[in-house]
């Protein structure tokens, strides 16, 4: 891809993406959702491959649709009460059809089918981008409205999607469909406590942003898309590959990992709001994740691919990691320790 076409995309999305998130008026919210709508498509179809092509196709019909529900929303409510401000959403068919339009945009269970599909035919680093920048500017929206929201819905919408995420990833094979439905399950975790506690939601994308970007950048270094190639990964960075393992569970949600502190916030929260029940359904529906987890890390650290005589060896790289994807891999595991400053935080 053309260096300053790269350079122009990406400021795009920098750009919408700050209009969306400071932005009081609904029609300008609209307008940053649309840039980074925009923006993406060229990142999404750049290697000119017809599942890529077919991916940016499904992305702009699906976000157009989104865009165009969430503009409908905000009309009818200024229609209803007039006022065009964000945090003014009031009327009960206003707040339905946005819940619905960022759903859509998130890629919410029953709104989830578009996710995974696109992710499968893009690049890792355009996926990355899919599955944590892209999201931000819909979760504030969903922050800046929740006082107005329906917390049954948003609860219902919340277990279906921990409890998809989990069950269709676990007979997936291609790596970037079982992050999608990993993305799926997350986001449940984090609707599930909007309403209550929406500073809550928003350390949970934090903390997933933090652990998902170092496993997408090792598996774009080690150059893995499917299951069955992740048993040859040791012989290229051998360190990487065990520190992904790491990386996989912290993000299933394992102490003392860094993925352990939002699964636990959210279930100390919802016990507190005395949704008990909630509580251990979602906490049960974590084990589905776990699976796909474990099987992604024995595929990477355990198994052993099958040798022939005449079959030469791939050892070790001179490849290093860069320091970028170090550190966030250092986070991704090692957060933990810092939940008392999570605490004492106003």
């Amino acid at each position: 891809m053309n260096p300053q076409a790269k350079l122009l995309s990406i400021t795009s999305l920098f750009l919408g993406s700050t209009i969306t998130i400071t932005s009081n008026h609904w029609v300008m919210a609209w307008t940053g959702l649309e840039i980074n709508t925009l923006a993406i498509l060229p990142l999404i179809s750049k290697s000119h491959h017809p599942r890529a092509i077919e991916a940016a196709t499904k992305y702009f019909l699906v976000q157009a649709a989104a865009s165009a529900l969430l503009l409908f929303s905000s009309m009818t409510n200024a229609w209803y009460i007039g006022q065009w401000d964000i945090t003014q959403l009031t009327h009960p068919t206003s707040c339905l059809l946005l819940t619905a339009a960022i759903s859509i945009k998130l890629g919410l269970v029953p709104f989830h089918f578009w996710f995974p599909e696109i992710l499968q035919g893009t690049s890792l680093t355009t996926g990355l981008l899919l599955a944590t920048a892209l999201k931000f500017p819909p979760i504030t929206l969903l922050l800046l409205t929740s006082p107005s929201l329906n917390p049954t819905l948003l609860t219902t919408m919340a277990v279906a999607s921990a409890a998809l995420g989990g069950w269709a990833g676990l007979n997936q094979t291609q790596t970037r469909k079982i992050l999608a439905f990993s993305s799926i399950s997350h986001l449940g975790w984090m609707t599930i406590i909007l309403v209550y506690n929406p500073k809550l939601t928003l350390i949970t994308f934090y903390l997933y942003c933090l652990m998902t970007i170092p496993i997408f950048l090792t598996l774009d270094t080690i150059k893995t898309l499917k299951l069955t190639t992740m048993s040859t990964a040791w012989t290229k960075i051998p360190s990487l590959t065990a520190t992904l393992m790491l990386m996989l569970l912290s993000l299933a949600g394992l102490p003392p990992l860094t993925g352990f502190l939002p699964k636990w916030l959210i279930i100390q929260e919802l016990t507190k709001q005395e949704m008990t029940p909630t509580a251990t359904i979602i906490a049960l529906l974590s084990l589905l994740g776990l699976f796909f987890y474990l099987r992604l890390a024995y595929c990477a650290t355990i198994t052993l691919p099958p040798n022939s005589i005449n079959h030469m060896k791939q050892w070790q790289t001179n490849k290093s990691t860069k320091m970028f994807t170090t550190t966030f891999i250092t986070l991704s595991i090692m957060l933990l320790p810092l939940s008392p400053m999570i605490f004492a935080a106003p």
